[in-house]
């Protein structure tokens, strides 16, 4: 026995070395983890356990049966995150590039059952030159077979795919499957088709960082939702965001101890909000001062910034947040916005986070641009995921809530429980300057004093409808509170939805406006 002890232990030892000392070396001279490096920062230490090391692919194509493949280029298993079990696998750039076979695949989907079955989050080191060539249609089968499960768990469990080296072809649309991506600035790609090939059809001249590197993916594509310098940081903001997250869509998030005064008056929101309604201002403020401690863990920060997504604790509890920002194209809803906040929305649904919508939006973005690429497709994804969603919703109107965005920013008819507003607040179908210019047009051109004439009736407007007032007298705002007491008053609200139990109809599923 003890032989065999021995020669086990010898295996393992040469399992855990992956493609071998040389290939670890130059991983780290690219500034790159090896996959149970990667495992072992982000699982709580000592807790990980490997499944299906022993695996070999099967493959006799080319020379391959006299290839070996230590755990045929991935590591798979599971662990703890803060002590609540994590399912994980980690790609081996080091074993034949970490690219993908049949037996390679099938130990991914393995884990990826398992988590579905135990009701816990998945997190994937994506580090891969491909499908295996070799083994043909057999590594085509082994990403379909991912893509199906990664399908299966959405909604049902977290999946976050981490980009950690290369990720090209069909090996995409896994991590496109999950619900978050996280990359790593200069080491992590991204892309269908790769430089060589769009220069050979197009006749473009692109890099491998201009066309799919970190800095695209989350500030043009939108395809990512993170950037760090490093994979220790990345590595660390996973298990900060896996903090915010339930284990699957029966829990609700964990809730921590709040150390934060939830009867905290914060004095300075009386005055952050400018007195001119066209002078920008950081709605990023107003979401720290609200969060307990402070914190904001921002979701899509580089992307379509004219809309803010990401989570608070109120009373130590998750919120979802979603907010205009005045500081970006006035903190008007665009395509790229909607589709932002439509996917968050439907995230925090799906995992029964309740959602705060901080609202101070002029307007759709008008422009041929935006007609011609579907802002009405787009800007439906929001009315639909609000409409759609039956987590407590609770909206505050901070400054400007004109026409079709009030709406999309989920007003009272879009299902919001509670609807607060600021008292300098303005709904209305369109500002009052706009508004005065039509309504009351013949009077200002008749008058012997057309630009006084024009202040006066933009006052009257004002007083008139857009003010918060007037929604609160037809029940579309629940209270017009001081800003300095927002902190207390959401955190009561979220209080009492806590109990809150809402059905939609029955159905195979919705047809959502793609």
């Amino acid at each position: 026995m003890k032989e065999k002890v021995e020669q086990l232990l010898e295996t393992k030892k040469k399992i855990e070395l992956g493609g071998g000392e040389k290939r670890i070396a130059k991983q780290h001279e690219r500034g790159k983890l090896t996959a149970r490096e990667r495992i072992n920062l982000l699982l709580d230490e000592g807790s990980f356990i490997e499944i299906d090391a022993l695996v070999k692919h099967r493959c006799t194509n080319f020379g391959m049966e006299k290839t070996e493949a230590e755990a045929d280029g991935v590591v798979t298993g599971y662990g703890t995150v803060d002590g609540r079990l994590t399912f994980v696998y980690a790609q081996d750039f080091t074993v034949l590039g970490g690219s993908l076979g049949e037996m390679h695949a099938n130990k991914i989907c393995k884990v990826q059952e398992m988590a579905l079955k135990m009701g816990a989050p998945i997190v994937g080191f994506n580090d891969s030159g491909g499908a295996r060539i070799q083994e043909g249609v057999d590594a085509l089968s082994g990403y379909g077979k991912i893509f199906y499960r990664n399908t299966m768990a959405s909604g049902v469990i977290p999946q976050i795919s981490a980009i950690m080296g290369p990720s090209a072809g069909g090996a995409v649309y896994s991590p496109a499957l999950t619900d978050f991506i996280f990359m790593v600035d200069k080491t992590s790609m991204m892309f269908i088709t790769g430089p060589q090939v769009i220069k050979t059809v197009t006749g473009e001249d692109v890099t491998q960082e201009e066309l799919g590197g970190a800095n695209t993916h989350n500030k043009i594509s939108g395809v990512a939702h993170f950037m760090d310098k490093t994979e220790e940081e990345s590595i660390k903001r996973i298990r900060t965001l896996l903090s915010y997250l339930p284990s699957n869509n029966l829990e609700t998030p964990p809730a921590y101890e709040c150390s934060d005064d939830i009867n905290r008056v914060e004095e300075s929101l009386n005055e952050l909000v400018p007195v001119n309604p066209n002078k920008p201002y950081d709605m990023k403020e107003i979401i720290k001062l609200i969060a307990d401690d402070n914190e904001f863990f921002e979701v899509q920060p580089y992307y379509a910034q004219n809309i803010i997504t990401g989570y608070i604790r109120l009373n130590g509890k998750t919120i979802g947040v979603v907010g205009n920002q005045p500081r970006v194209l006035a903190g008007c809803l665009d395509i790229n916005a909607s589709d932002k906040a439509g996917r968050f929305i439907r995230t925090c649904d799906a995992f029964n986070i309740p959602l705060l919508n901080l609202v101070d939006v002029p307007g759709f973005l008008p422009g041929t641009d935006q007609e011609y690429g579907g802002i009405i497709r787009h800007g439906a994804k929001m009315l639909y995921a609000y409409s759609e969603a039956t987590v407590p919703k609770v909206t505050l109107i901070i400054r400007k809530a004109y026409g079709g965005a009030y709406l999309a920013m989920c007003s009272k008819d879009l299902g919001a429980d509670q609807v607060f507003a600021w008292p300098n607040a303005e709904i209305a179908v369109m500002g009052p300057e706009g508004a005065a210019n039509i309504i009351f047009k013949h009077d200002i051109k008749d008058s012997e004093n057309p630009i006084e004439t024009r202040q006066e009736k933009i006052k009257e407007y004002r007083d008139t409808v857009a003010n918060p007032y007037i929604a609160a007298e037809r029940g579309f705002i629940d209270d017009v509170i001081v800003p300095s007491i927002t902190r207390p008053r959401l955190i009561s609200a979220f209080d009492m939805l806590e109990s809150k139990r809402e059905s939609n109809p029955r159905k195979k599923h919705g047809n959502l406006p793609v």
